[in-house]
């Protein structure tokens, strides 16, 4: 079976962007990932109405990417913030690879605009593709795509 006679309904690059593919979505996750917490924030900081970010934090929550917790100033009702979860942790590097491209063809002429560091020794990080096998480093160049044994064949379009 050739690629373009497989079925794309059970690809997971496909269902992942149904979860996070929403430019607002990816948004927020940017903002969580730098500690943004609660409703306010997230809609001061990425400028979305209400109805838009209690919706896609309403689906990352259903998706099980990001968590709620309450919490309670003094004087004022509880609220929830919001953190991210193992799963939500796991989009790491798909940010890290999107600010990446972004620093490489889009960057200002003043420099990046958020700069992730490694902890312990101040260095930037990067993400990579790595063969697992040798831990090598590849470009798009040094790998091939293969039908796995999820493949569907696709349905005749008549």
């Amino acid at each position: 079976m050739e690629w373009l006679e497989t079925s794309t309904e059970n690809c997971p690059i496909q269902g992942a962007l149904d979860i996070v593919g929403e430019k607002w979505t990816l948004l927020i996750l940017r903002d969580a990932f730098n500690r943004v917490r609660r409703f306010d924030d997230f809609r001061r900081h990425v400028g979305l109405s209400d109805p838009v970010l209690a919706d896609r934090l309403r689906k990352l929550v259903q998706a099980g990417i990001l968590t709620t917790r309450p919490y309670r100033e003094p004087g004022a009702r509880t609220r929830q913030e919001y953190r991210l979860t193992e799963k939500g942790l796991d989009l790491y590097p798909v940010l890290i690879a999107l600010l990446q491209w972004g620093d490489r063809y889009l960057s200002d002429p003043a420099g990046p605009t958020l700069e992730v560091l490694h902890r312990s020794c101040g260095g930037p990080v990067d993400a990579v593709v790595r063969c697992r096998r040798d831990h090598e480093e590849l470009t798009a160049r040094q790998t091939e795509a293969r039908i796995g044994p999820g493949a569907r064949p696709a349905q005749a379009v008549t």
